[in-house]
């Protein structure tokens, strides 16, 4: 008994984990509830393959029970077991179901595939170009003539299509609730279609180690239904770039000075507009700073000061030069772009 003590504990210690993880998470990112197409059809050919397994192990343990208690030995049984050597029912048996089950899975699989490969029928689909770098994302729509970085704004009920690149390592685009993940690959254009059928915010991640900062490589799908995703996009064509007041003007001057080389913002007058950096066209909209901090004053102060300790391997510089007026007059500027 005194061995069986702990046994019994580490089970249900074991189990007490399983339950308290499975707690876990972001609803926003759970395969099994998707909100999308592509992410419905990539569920039902993991249910599928879910009953299959199930079907097998119940097989096996049913077969496993019976001879378990159909040849156990009894009193009085000596005699050594008859010896059988071979059966060709049940060899061809366990080959024929097994390769059965296998084409059950393969058909549904390669058809999901190729149709999730293809470019969507519809002519008012959304086009985007998804480009990753490290450790952000950007995102053109060639057909509107805007682009933003980090967040991915869509209408509800239309097929986007994305033309994903990298323009340093190999990333991984992911969004767990409206599909399944596609990478980017440096002098490669790979291609992928999703759509939401809710309104609603989606967490976006990179899904390959792509270096110091990948865990923190996050991005954001915003659905949207059509009248405010046109009046979103009417805000990055038509954005509120101007100084709002005398410390935002100010806070320009200092943008202008340190910052415009490497990010751009339309609608700003500005001689030169980067882009090596996040486009933070609209940014004081956005809902995060650098895919992972909210977006308030605090977080901004915290990101300009030290991004490097925030998000390690980030190009962005510290701004910690920056006395106190200065710094204020920076938040103010960009916490105003609209």
């Amino acid at each position: 008994m005194s061995r069986r003590k702990p046994l019994w504990r580490m089970f249900f210690a074991l189990m007490a984990m399983v339950l308290l993880m499975t707690g876990c998470g972001d609803k926003t990112m759970n395969i099994f509830e998707p909100k999308g197409t592509a992410g419905e059809q990539q569920l039902d050919l993991v249910m599928l393959s879910v009953y299959i397994m199930l079907f097998v192990f119940a097989v096996v343990i049913s077969i496993y029970v019976y001879v378990l208690v159909r040849y156990r030995q009894r009193p009085g049984d000596d005699a050594p077991p008859k010896q059988v050597e071979g059966n060709t029912m049940i060899e061809v048996l366990w080959t024929a179901i097994p390769v059965i089950l296998l084409i059950i899975l393969a058909i549904p699989t390669v058809s999901t595939t190729f149709s999730l490969a293809k470019e969507p029928p519809e002519e008012d689909s959304i086009r985007v170009k998804v480009t990753a770098y490290q450790y952000w994302w950007m995102f053109e729509y060639p057909d509107l003539g805007i682009r933003t970085s980090q967040e991915l704004h869509i209408p509800v009920g239309k097929k986007v299509f994305l033309e994903l690149e990298s323009k340093d390592v190999i990333h991984s685009f992911w969004v767990p609730n409206l599909g399944g993940k596609t990478d980017t690959i440096p002098g490669k254009t790979n291609t992928m279609t999703l759509d939401a059928k809710e309104p609603g915010v989606y967490e976006g991640r990179c899904a390959e180690l792509c270096g110091a900062g990948h865990a923190l490589m996050n991005f954001r799908v915003i659905a949207e239904e059509q009248e405010d995703f046109d009046k979103w996009v009417a805000s990055i064509k038509n954005p509120k770039s101007q100084p709002v007041n005398a410390l935002a003007k100010e806070g320009q001057e200092v943008f202008s000075q340190n910052c415009m080389g490497c990010h751009a913002i339309e609608g700003a007058d500005m001689k030169v507009k980067g882009d090596k950096a996040p486009d933070l066209t609209g940014f004081g909209n956005r809902t995060t700073i650098a895919g992972f901090l909210p977006n308030d004053k605090e977080s901004l102060v915290r990101w300009l000061e030290d991004p490097q300790s925030l998000k390690p391997g980030t190009e962005m510089p510290a701004y910690n030069h920056l006395d106190d007026k200065k710094m204020d007059a920076l938040v103010e500027y960009l916490t105003n772009l609209k």
